[in-house]
């Protein structure tokens, strides 16, 4: 029996604990999209490869030296 009287304020502070997790949780924007990242996954967002080995160097402003 007297070890309820350390139980109950024992799960009383867990239980506040824990409310104020999630409470922080929600405030910080952790539950806004659950779905978001899932469907980013499946998109596919590769562009078109470009290949810049290709192309000639850039040329100088300044005329070749003789």
């Amino acid at each position: 029996m007297e070890i309820l009287y350390l139980l109950i304020p024992l799960s009383l502070a867990l239980a506040g604990i824990i409310i104020w997790v999630f409470l922080w949780a929600v405030r910080s924007g952790q539950f806004d999209d659950l779905e978001g990242p899932a469907h980013q996954i499946l998109m596919d967002d590769d562009g078109p490869v470009i290949d810049t080995q290709d192309e000639a160097p850039p040329e100088s402003s300044k005329p070749p030296e003789q």
